[in-house]
Formats: structure tokens, C-alpha cells, sequence
């Protein structure tokens, strides 16, 4: 991880080191905090947030699903997102809004803690590497469960859900594998551990749909569009795990995952990156670097100043 020379803390513009929490922090103490991941990719009209908007406004709903009110607007945390991006000459980084309880009263009533908010932009390549990208990764099913609906809230983006994610994530990597399929509480199938799922079988694609548990992935709904924009069949339905064994093609969408292929589950060979996956993750990244004029309304450009240009 390289990092930047600033960070956006509270609507200030401070030095990366100089980014620092209270010990006694809330979230760090009980997880209440929200956080949204987003990508800024090099065009040719210079560094453009990709569904930037989409992305604040889920940071804006995690948090009011945790009782926190955003002392920012969109709007603001938009334009701070830019100038940051600016001052720090980033033409691509991946994008860090995270909004959190500070010091204040300790014990599980959050309510009388501050609402704090920062944004750390950096450089960072492909989260499971380039030859993750270009020939597919391999899997582990967790025996971890996805969490509940019944005990926490899987559509908010908040960071104490998240150690269900690291549980899973260190055990694929330590059984050699370079991520995790979590299975929801019923049994079936949900998503990575930042990742969603899509499935290829018969020229149809499948991923679980929002009851199974999932973030609603940003990206997500970006290659559903796309791929029925280029005529495939897809639906949203629940997945059973041996599906994922049965597959012809399996793929993962994230903001760091961006769209991945994975070539074997288990023990199980998928095979290297198919027809459908290639032609969906092509597309995609035209659309992410402004090279596809169908999806230019996803992209925000960051505007131009001497030291990004």
C-alpha cells in the first residue's frame, strides 16, 4: 500500500500521518463504524470516479441504519472526495469514505458519541492481482456462514460486520486458497468476502439475489446491466452450493475485486476464464475507464488542476 500526502478528516486536509483517532473511539472499541469502497480510474478526460454517487448515498444509508446522521451532505463529501484527489495528484486510486462513533461515553449506547468521517484516497492495484484478473483465482467454501439478517443488517456496509469476512478470508489463505465463498444462513449460496458471486451455466448467468444475505454490490448491479445490455439471459435466484461446482464459468464483482474469473472451487477445477466472463469483464473495463460511450453517466470526473493534469 503506497500512500498519499493527504487525508480528508473532518473537513480538514491533514497529513497522512497526522490521520489519528482517540484510543477510547467508539468503533474501535464495539464496530461502530460505516465505510464505503470506490475506485477513481485515469480517462481520457482525466481521473473519473466510477458511480461515485451510488456509493455515498449506500455510505449515507449504512449509517442511518446504525443511528448515525452524516454531519456531511453527498454533495460535500463529493466535493471534498475531488479536491483530495486532487491535491494529492492521483490520476486512478481506490477511494476510503469512512464515517464512525468517536470519544465520547463509553459502553454500548453509541448515541451521545460523535459522528466522525474521514477520506483516504491511494494507489492500489488489483486486489486478488493481475493474474487473478486475467486467469482466475481459487476459492474455498467457507465454513464460516455469512451473517444473518436475523442478527445484523447485511446490507449496511458497516466494519464490526466485516470479522465475519475475516474469518473467512484467513482461513482460505491458509488452506492455500486466494478467497472465500460464504453460503448465507440457509445453506446457500451468498457471496466472497468482498465480493459478489455470479455463476455462468448454459449461456445463463445467476447470482444470489438481495434475500441471500449480500451487499448490494455497486458493481454488482453495473455488470447485470451490462450483461443483459449485450443480450444474455440473468437472473437473480437463490444458488445452491453444488451449483457453484457444476458451473461453466464462475466470476466475482467488487470495487477492489473489480471483475474477477475464478477457475477452481475446492478441489473442483472450474477451468480458465470463459466466453461470457471475458466479454463481461471487457466491456466493464471500458466502462470503468470511459472507453464505452453507453456508460459515461457512471463515470464523475475529477476536475482537472496543475498538479493531476
Amino acid at each position: 500500500m503506497k500512500s498519499a500526502e493527504l487525508i480528508w478528516l473532518n473537513g480538514e486536509f491533514v497529513p497522512w500521518e497526522d490521520a489519528k483517532v482517540h484510543v477510547l473511539t467508539h468503533a474501535l472499541h464495539y464496530g461502530t463504524a460505516v465505510f464505503e469502497g470506490i475506485r477513481a480510474y485515469e480517462t481520457q478526460r482525466g481521473p473519473a470516479v466510477f458511480r461515485h454517487r451510488e456509493h455515498l448515498e449506500r455510505l449515507q444509508r449504512s449509517a442511518r441504519f446504525y443511528y448515525m446522521e452524516l454531519p456531511y451532505s453527498v454533495d460535500e463529501l463529493r466535493a471534498a472526495t475531488h479536491e483530495l484527489i486532487s491535491r494529492n495528484g492521483l490520476r486512478s486510486c481506490y477511494i476510503r469514505p469512512i464515517a464512525w462513533r468517536g470519544f465520547g461515553p463509553m459502553g454500548l449506547n453509541p448515541l451521545d458519541n460523535p459522528v466522525e468521517v474521514a477520506i483516504a484516497v491511494w494507489e492500489w492495484g488489483a486486489y486478488l492481482g493481475e493474474d487473478g484478473k486475467r486467469n482466475g483465482i481459487r476459492a474455498k467454501i467457507s465454513s464460516w456462514r455469512r451473517i444473518s439478517p436475523e442478527s445484523l443488517i447485511p446490507h449496511a456496509k458497516a466494519t464490526g460486520q466485516y470479522l465475519n469476512s475475516v474469518l473467512a478470508k484467513i482461513e482460505s489463505l491458509k488452506a492455500g486458497y486466494d478467497e472465500a465463498i460464504l453460503l448465507d444462513h440457509r445453506g446457500m449460496v451468498c457471496e466472497g468476502t468482498g465480493e459478489n458471486v455470479f455463476i455462468v451455466r448454459d449461456g445463463v448467468i445467476a447470482t444470489p439475489p438481495r434475500t441471500a444475505s449480500i451487499l448490494e454490490g455497486i458493481n454488482r448491479a453495473s455488470v447485470i446491466e451490462i450483461a443483459r445490455d449485450l443480450g444474455f439471459e440473468l437472473v437473480e435466484r437463490d444458488i445452491a452450493r453444488a451449483e457453484l461446482l457444476l458451473a461453466d464459468e464462475v466470476f466475482l464483482t467488487g470495487t477492489a475485486a473489480e471483475l474477477t474469473p475464478v477457475r477452481q472451487i475446492d478441489d473442483i477445477e472450474i477451468g480458465p476464464p470463459g466466453p461470457v466472463t471475458r466479454q463481461l469483464q471487457q466491456v466493464f473495463d471500458d466502462a470503468l475507464h470511459g472507453r464505452d460511450p453507453r456508460y459515461e453517466r457512471w463515470l464523475d470526473p475529477v476536475p482537472i488542476t496543475s498538479k493531476t493534469a
